[in-house]
């Protein structure tokens, strides 16, 4: 059997025997830094992902809104992120971030339904030199998993993995806060995926799903002035290269949209007020 035609996630059903809905996203092709060898942590190969998420889109077939499903568009833009910026080491680590970030209780900002179990699937099809094709498939529930959270002046910070080598946070700010460059933390590369779509960076809008590698150093400001919490996915990760501070560049980075596949929903539809 082909690695494609290897993805077999399991029947889950409920307390009372029905069957779970499945949601699946096959085949999510990204480039990313991952392994333990000397080569692989500074060269970025091929690594492929297979997730079924198993939940009740009961309401999303009756009422015809995203936020009762899991739009699967930005979802695959939100996991490519989580692989490019954790540089994870073992596929162990991959799938178990990947779990946990899809069994995670939705925000106000991003509403979808709840995932009640996950199966995932890591491939790295390069890694042999075509001998052999490696991957690691797990299956979770959303019930073996709490998430810390901590109270932050901005509003809170939620722990949803972490691991060797990165962790991965969601930072929700509440109306009217603010993370400000006192808020990172020394010692530590930034990545930030934004979730919400109401925020200020730098003072200026920002659109949902724009990603940021923060440089070494570089004081960087989130504003929520709307009357809804907002959120910031952010992996952190220790500074690699020469010790000490860099002086930072005196303009931002660019940001990267994750969310490119994203189009408009027709004017009018119920999906459209949860955009």
């Amino acid at each position: 059997m082909s690695a494609e035609h290897g993805f077999q996630p399991p029947t889950v059903t409920t307390a009372q025997g029905r069957p779970l809905d499945v949601i699946e996203l096959r085949g999510l092709a990204v480039d990313c830094i991952v392994g333990v060898f000397h080569r692989e942590r500074f060269t970025v190969q091929p690594l492929r992902l297979d997730v079924a998420l198993f939940l009740d889109t009961r309401g999303a077939a009756t009422g015809g809104r995203l936020a009762h499903t899991v739009d699967y568009g930005r979802l695959a833009g939100e996991l490519r992120f989580l692989l490019e910026a954790c540089r994870f080491e073992l596929l162990e680590a991959a799938a178990e971030a990947v779990s946990r970030y899809v069994l995670a209780p939705p925000t106000v900002d991003a509403p979808r339904a709840q995932v009640r179990a996950a199966t995932v699937r890591v491939t790295k099809p390069q890694a042999l030199g075509g001998l052999a094709v490696p991957s690691l498939q797990v299956h979770r529930t959303a019930e073996e998993w709490t998430y810390p959270s901590e109270e932050k002046p901005f509003g809170r910070v939620d722990t949803l993995h972490e691991g060797t080598g990165y962790g991965v946070y969601r930072l929700r700010v509440r109306p009217g806060g603010v993370i400000t460059p006192e808020d990172r933390q020394p010692g530590m590369e930034e990545s930030d995926l934004v979730l919400g779509p109401g925020l200020l960076l730098q003072g200026q809008p920002v659109e949902r799903g724009m990603a940021f590698q923060w440089p070494r150093g570089f004081p960087h400001r989130y504003e929520n002035p709307s009357a809804t919490e907002q959120t910031v996915l952010r992996v952190r990760r220790p500074r690699s290269g020469a010790p000490g501070e860099q002086a930072p560049p005196p303009e931002p980075p660019t940001g990267v949209s994750y969310y490119s596949h994203e189009s408009p929903v027709a004017p009018g539809s119920p999906a459209d007020q949860d955009r």
